[in-house]
């Protein structure tokens, strides 16, 4: 059978003012019709660019394909003049891009977006292609489809704008749907139903998906062939079950081993040292070399090529090599433990830090030309919670539920409609300003983007003593400079990055200075507002063995907001479920996910997308003695 898309030796070049950038290094693949053809591995990798080049959008002047072949149903499409490739875009192929709010153009109306393909490629008039629109919005789960065709984007939530982009994805049936992490922004709920949409599309009409994400567990449900990226390259391939049950590349081990869960409690999640090399210095040999635990003498010098090893089953890695393996420059460099050591945390003490009592935030509805109130929204309605000393309560549901409303109503950055938030014994909400002032360094906020929540024009310095010179305007500056280094080199950052800009840094560094900031000034209590969950697993990892090694040696309390549930059952003590501004379900994390009591709590924990845990204790790295074993 023919392929749908066949992908031969792609190279895509960057010309920098650092050298030439090989962001994709000689990549081959295939999906059939009807087809899901995963990719993985850590931003940096390629991933993007790969998508990018099969649709031919490649950035330019700068970017370029250097050699390779993109074949889509038998035909070449890389040589093809432009006017040829905008037919092929958004009718043969389409592509969900990671980004919805910087990918939809803010001067046009949703409705207008999600026409354009329909009217540009099938043919139909203004008054079919809205009715084809209004259907497709309503088959993404979006509410009030005909009132949301004549909105703007930058009314719409994070959610919905991605519900937007999948909405004008779909819409004329493309033979190829390129999905650059479709569901990051989404609910789980909701994530379940857009898969479930692709998946009926597959089924009706065999489109084939390139499906590229960091969340293993939707690649684990959904993927027919995995593949691994790293640094450019593909280094391993395998059946999907396959790739699960018997991972062969010491790499893909390790981003396995990072995924967080409940079998994990207590233990530091696996980690990979180091980042991805740039582009423009990758290793003359493998590219994963340096940050391998397998490195051999000879790694970093020789190349090891994509070979099946077993039946549908590529890696390209030395270890499986008898020639290699033979010579004296296979000798191992380190040999990294299996057996992780535990991350004891001491329990969380009886005594509440904070208790919420009947919290109301309600955001007033204003009509007329008087602007007279005439309802209200109540984002949060009347809520109980407490956090205790030292202990970590996951606030859950779905966006729009009021999770991030209540976070901050805490914190006093929104001021509560109603309530008692009882802190160490003060009600915060009765304080003044300037009363509530003496207590800010005690309470922080971590927020969800770590680019968007750094001032750009602040050095990291700059950033991180803001709050010391706010909270403690008597400090002098060579002390606060030994603060910054301090809690720089305790979230694992140089202090010799002091200089540089926010946009200098990858997420993950831009996180650690979020979290840096909030731990400046001592606090007690930090809300962690969907902290990970723009991050790569690997990353991720980091981020939450920081948090559980501050929480172990300061005694840190946290209200964990996030609707990522494998994060939950691995760093919460107890879960409340939100749902409508209302706390629907509160108990122990064991008892939340094994014996769930409300109907949308189920609901909820149904729509997660698991691994199957007996291939946990599998994930094992391949030994230096591994051709003798076999």
């Amino acid at each position: 059978m023919t392929p749908i898309l066949k992908v031969n030796n792609l190279k895509t070049y960057f010309k920098t003012s650092s050298g030439l950038a090989k962001a994709v290094d000689g990549v081959s693949f295939e999906i059939p019709k009807g087809g899901t053809f995963a990719l993985v591995g850590e931003s940096g990798s390629g991933k993007s660019i790969t998508a990018l080049s099969i649709i031919q959008l490649v950035p330019e002047p700068a970017g370029y394909i250097a050699g390779g072949e993109v074949i889509l149903n038998g035909t070449d499409i890389v040589p093809l003049d432009e006017r040829k490739k905008r037919e092929i875009r958004g009718n043969k192929i389409s592509m969900i891009f990671q980004e919805p709010m910087t990918s939809l153009n803010p001067v046009f109306t949703i409705g207008d977006q999600v026409m354009e393909a329909i009217v540009l490629h099938q043919d139909k008039s203004r008054t079919e292609a809205k009715r084809a629109a209004i259907e497709m919005l309503d088959k993404v789960q979006l509410p009030d489809p005909e009132r949301l065709f004549n909105e703007y984007p930058h009314r719409l939530s994070g959610g919905q704008r991605q519900r937007v982009m999948i909405a004008m994805a779909l819409a004329c049936k493309p033979d190829l749907l390129i999905a650059d992490e479709p569901t990051t922004a989404l609910d789980v709920t909701i994530q379940e139903e857009i898969l479930k949409l692709i998946r009926e599309m597959k089924a009706q009409t065999g489109t084939a998906i390139l499906l590229i994400t960091h969340n293993m567990a939707l690649v684990y449900q959904n993927a027919d062939v995995v593949g691994v990226m790293y640094a450019g390259k593909l280094v391993e391939v395998a059946p999907g079950k396959a790739l699960f049950r018997n991972p062969m590349h010491p790499y893909t081990v390790k981003l396995l081993r990072s995924i967080p869960g409940h079998e994990k409690r207590g233990k530091a999640l696996d980690t990979i040292a180091g980042t991805v090399p740039p582009a423009t210095s990758y290793p003359k040999g493998c590219h994963f070399a340096g940050r391998c635990p397998r490195e051999m003498e000879g790694c970093a010098m020789i190349e090891p090529p994509l070979t099946e090893w077993a039946p549908g089953h590529q890696a390209a890695c030395h270890l499986y090599d008898a020639a290699f393996m033979s010579q004296p420059h296979s000798r191992p460099l380190r040999q990294e433990p299996d057996i992780l050591p535990p991350l004891t945390v001491p329990p969380a003490e009886r005594e509440a830090l904070l208790e919420v009592k009947g919290l109301k935030t309600w955001y007033p509805i204003k009509k007329g030309v008087l602007k007279r109130t005439v309802g209200f929204v109540k984002a949060v309605d009347g809520i109980d919670i407490d956090v205790k000393k030292g202990s970590t309560l996951a606030l859950v549901g779905e966006s729009g539920c009021g999770k991030t409303t209540a976070g901050k109503s805490i914190l006093q950055l929104i001021r509560p409609t109603a309530g008692e938030i009882v802190f160490k014994g003060r009600d915060l909400s009765s304080l003044k300003e300037r009363e509530l002032k003496s207590h800010r360094s005690l309470l922080q906020i971590i927020f969800q983007d770590p680019y968007s929540s750094l001032n750009p024009r602040l050095t990291v310095r700059e950033t991180i003593e803001e709050g010391l010179k706010a909270v403690r305007p008597g400090m002098k500056r060579e002390e606060r400079i030994e603060k910054v280094a301090s809690v720089m080199e305790r979230v694992g950052l140089s202090p010799e990055m002091m200089a540089r800009y926010p946009h200098e840094f990858s997420g993950g560094q831009r996180q650690r200075i979020g979290i840096a900031r909030a731990l400046a000034v001592d606090p007690e209590f930090i809300v962690c507002d969907e902290a990970v969950s723009a991050l790569d697993v690997s990353v991720q990892a980091q981020i939450l063995n920081l948090l559980k090694s501050i929480q172990r040696d300061f005694g840190l309390s946290f209200l964990f907001i996030t609707h990522d549930l494998s994060v939950v059952e691995y760093i919460a003590d107890e879960v409340a479920v939100m749902y409508a501004g209302k706390i629907v379900e509160r108990a122990p994390t064991a008892e939340i996910f094994s014996n769930p009591k409300n109907d949308y709590t189920k609901k909820l924990l149904s729509a997660v997308p698991r691994i199957d845990e007996r291939l946990v204790s599998g994930w094992r790295l391949p030994g230096h003695d591994i051709l003798k074993q076999d």
